[in-house]
């Protein structure tokens, strides 16, 4: 069963499409990008005592699994804070990790280094996972982990884990994850479950595009004020 398709979207003249599993695929170069996975959060939390569920890692890498089967990309990058923090290294999350990897070994994975990475550690080297520092240019992109701006480049970037709040006529009100896009960059949202959000407002000039289980869709654009 195929998986729901994206929004195409023009960019830095490529064509990138915005996955409603929060992720980008860019189909000319057969890459997937995806940004804060945070893989073993739940167990750093469970570690310093906090009640917090298991089973988060093994539905992460589950979700991307998946990813990676409706899509064969040919290389599937990090947009920082692949694991969590030092503490995440259990050896049920590297178990995991392990077999996701051998699944898919022909894959290759990049990380670029996150603030979480630098804490917790790069990723096992038997993993193959290549490590970089931002920002990394892959064609007219410069993919990073922090957003900022890069001369003649558009960055693809993530950190804040960027949502949206919709509202509604009688004071309902929903949070979402969001992509937001203007001429100099790219925010993804978060791909790890347990992340939090934080929400960002609309301004003229960037364009949100609100995410959901069954697609990813634009809302109505600010128009620049004269």
């Amino acid at each position: 069963m195929s998986l729901p398709s994206g929004l195409a979207v023009p960019c830095a003249g490529e064509t990138l499409h915005l996955l409603p599993q929060r992720a980008l695929w860019w189909p000319a170069q057969r890459s997937l990008f995806i940004a804060d996975l945070h893989l073993g959060k739940a167990a750093a939390y469970r570690a310093l005592g906090q009640p917090v569920p298991s089973g988060t890692t093994k539905a992460n890498l589950g979700r991307l699994s998946d990813l990676l089967r409706e899509y064969d990309p040919h290389t599937l990058v990090f947009l920082g804070d692949f694991l969590h923090a030092a503490e995440a290294r259990t050896a049920s999350v590297l178990g995991e990790l392990s077999a996701w990897r051998a699944a898919f070994r022909s894959v290759r994975c990049v990380l670029v280094r996150g603030n979480h990475d630098r804490r917790a550690g790069d990723p096992p080297t038997e993993l193959g996972v290549e490590v970089v520092e931002e920002p990394w240019h892959i064609g007219p992109f410069a993919a990073c982990h922090h957003p900022q701006a890069q001369a003649g480049r558009v960055v693809l970037a993530g950190h804040v884990h960027p949502t949206v709040m919709l509202r509604g006529r009688g004071r309902e009100h929903l949070r979402l994850p969001c992509f937001a896009l203007d001429a100099h960059q790219l925010l993804l949202p978060a791909f790890g479950e347990f992340t939090g959000g934080w929400t960002l407002s609309q301004t003229p000039g960037t364009d949100l595009f609100a995410v959901a289980t069954e697609g990813v869709w634009r809302l109505p654009s600010l128009s620049p004020q004269r």
